[in-house]
């Protein structure tokens, strides 16, 4: 085979080689590299490229991000030109291309251009994340969002599930897999809902909102979080302050604020940079290096909703948090940084059919200007909105609508959707166009510093792959020694097995030998041993145990511990 048609075939399998990401050289200014220790990743879900330039222009001068701009990222899924969030965490962070839904498991279809086929036998099987690579590393650990941190993204580098919205599995397995620092919302899937004569909610000493993603197998997670010794914090006072090595913060009970509404309506929080800043002074006193991840969850809800303002806001807040990271790898020298997002998202574009024939003289605060005449997002703004709409006009003004004509106004007044007919009011004065309020193909940005920076025109995959080498192991390695299917493992071993599926919130794998039986509860890293049906034992792991609906998957650990 020609070097040609070798290179073409790597790069479409979405496999990472030395050929298919360009190693450079450390950047001049970072400190004096000893050797590669430390990996932050971050992602602005659901950022367009266009997106970061009309952040750019708003905030008047250059993005951190810009001097660390190394190349690009193409966000195709196993099935799709375009994406979803949870396929796309899923190639970043196992460096597996999957379908739609899925987190941290291999896809059951594969049709994109250039992919090898799945063996149906594998199709759902859990394959492992850095972090878990970074873990069995003896690193420290971490992940951060400013959504729940159950979400597709975050789940992504720390859970595996047949659905993103499995926030039951997901929440457990992130509090059993012993993640050093975990900061986010999402404290509703921590605990029970709230019933006459259950407390468990309450008695954990945390606020309570909305119970929709509250925890339906009856499990108090934030009681074994206590019981794990974690500082769980709630705000951002607690989060500065706390001095523990293992910190789970859970600042709201889905998803955190736009860094715009903050200070008006959730003053309390932490923003993504006080976070991103916390997690790292926490994690660099491990010896061995940390893992971190962090994303700016809420550009792409803002982008789904065509809210300019809410993009620029997290946007610029993203930005902010990955100045904290990069300050922090030019000094430490071992730090490599990788920035992206996941995909595109709303096809927006600075001019649309206003400008059609009078762009080349539409000066830059044309569009701009009206922009900064907002002080609240679309949802910040809506949150004020008084149910009988009597302050219409002033709730307008907060999202930069001021001056309403009549047109405008008698528009809002009629609205059976007034958020919707406010952002397209607001883009149309600012000449800002959008084409979807879903997910785009396009290739985006890619972000990398530090020794081993990665550069060129990359697949999503890659950078999974690139984290992996720079920490120094590989992953599909690490998959064969912590997802290895039970049943014929324990089989192997003479016992015979069953999956316990009483209990649908809580199955868990039998297998019985003799007089002993082993229990492994689904999500967790404990296995139980029970002798004559009497005496029971337990062990713990620093590996979690996964179903994916037909079949547990267990460590190499565990099963080594099995007589």
């Amino acid at each position: 085979m020609s070097y040609s048609k070798k290179w073409c075939s790597l790069l479409l399998a979405g496999a990472v080689t030395l050929s298919s990401i360009s190693i450079a050289q450390p950047n001049a200014h970072a400190a004096e590299v000893k050797k590669p220790k430390n990996v932050i990743m971050m992602v602005m879900d659901g950022t367009s490229n266009n997106a970061v330039t009309l952040a750019r222009w708003y905030k008047g001068e250059k993005l951190a991000m810009d001097e660390i701009l190394t190349g690009a990222v193409r966000t195709y899924s196993a099935e799709s030109a375009i994406t979803d969030s949870a396929p796309a965490a899923t190639a970043l962070a196992t460096g597996n291309k999957s379908n739609d839904k899925l987190v941290g498991v291999l896809p059951e279809v594969v049709n994109s251009p250039g992919l090898q086929p799945i063996d149906a036998k594998d199709a759902f099987r859990p394959v492992a994340n850095v972090l878990e690579g970074a873990k069995q590393q003896g690193k420290a650990t971490g992940i951060i969002a400013t959504s729940e941190i159950q979400h597709a993204t975050p789940a992504g580098f720390s859970a595996h599930a047949t659905h993103r919205s499995h926030y039951d599995h997901i929440a457990e397995q992130q509090v059993y897999q012993n993640i050093d620092v975990v900061l986010g919302g999402g404290s509703d899937s921590l605990v029970p809902a709230p019933t006459n004569g259950n407390a468990d909610a309450s008695s954990s000493g945390f606020k309570l909102g909305s119970v929709k993603n509250a925890r339906k197998d009856g499990e108090n997670l934030i009681s074994i979080l206590k019981n794990k010794n974690y500082d769980f914090v709630q705000t951002r006072e607690e989060l500065l302050s706390s001095q523990s090595s293992k910190i789970w913060g859970s600042f709201a009970p889905g998803a955190l604020a736009y860094d715009f509404d903050r200070a008006k309506t959730n003053p309390t929080e932490p923003t993504l940079a006080e976070m991103t800043e916390k997690a790292i002074q926490t994690l660099e006193k491990d010896q061995d290096g940390f893992f971190l991840f962090v994303e700016g969850s809420k550009v792409d809800w803002a982008a789904h909703a065509n809210d300019t303002i809410g993009i620029i806001s997290d946007i610029l807040s993203f930005d902010d948090a990955v100045k904290k990271a990069v300050d922090f790898a030019k000094e430490d020298g071992n730090t490599l940084v990788i920035a992206m997002t996941d995909h595109g998202n709303s096809g927006i574009t600075m001019g649309n059919l206003n400008t059609s024939s009078t762009y080349s003289s539409i000066p830059v605060s044309a569009y701009i200007d009206p922009l900064k005449k907002a002080t609240m997002t679309i949802e910040g703004a809506l949150g004020q909105l008084k149910e009988d709409h009597s302050n219409l006009v002033e709730v307008a003004a907060l999202y930069g609508l001021d001056h309403l004509t009549e047109a405008e106004l008698a528009t809002l007044q009629a609205s059976k959707n007034v958020g919707n007919d406010m952002v397209k009011m607001l883009a149309n004065r600012a000449n800002i166009g959008y084409t979807t309020g879903g997910h785009t193909g396009d290739d985006v940005f890619l972000y990398s510093y530090g020794p081993s920076k990665v550069t060129g025109l990359v697949e999503n995959t890659d950078l999974a792959h690139a984290a992996a080498q720079f920490m120094g192991f590989d992953l599909k390695r690490l998959t064969e020694n912590l997802y290895i299917p039970a049943t014929k493992a324990f089989s192997d071993k003479g016992f015979t097995t069953t999956i316990d599926t009483t209990n649908k919130e809580n199955p868990q794998f039998v297998a019985q030998k003799g007089d002993t039986t082993i229990k492994i509860p689904v999500n967790k890293n404990i296995v139980y041993f029970e002798q004559n049906s009497k005496s029971t034992t337990f062990k713990t792991f620093d590996t979690i145990t996964v179903y994916n609906g037909t079949e547990f998957y267990v460590s190499k650990q565990l099963l080594d511990a099995i007589k």
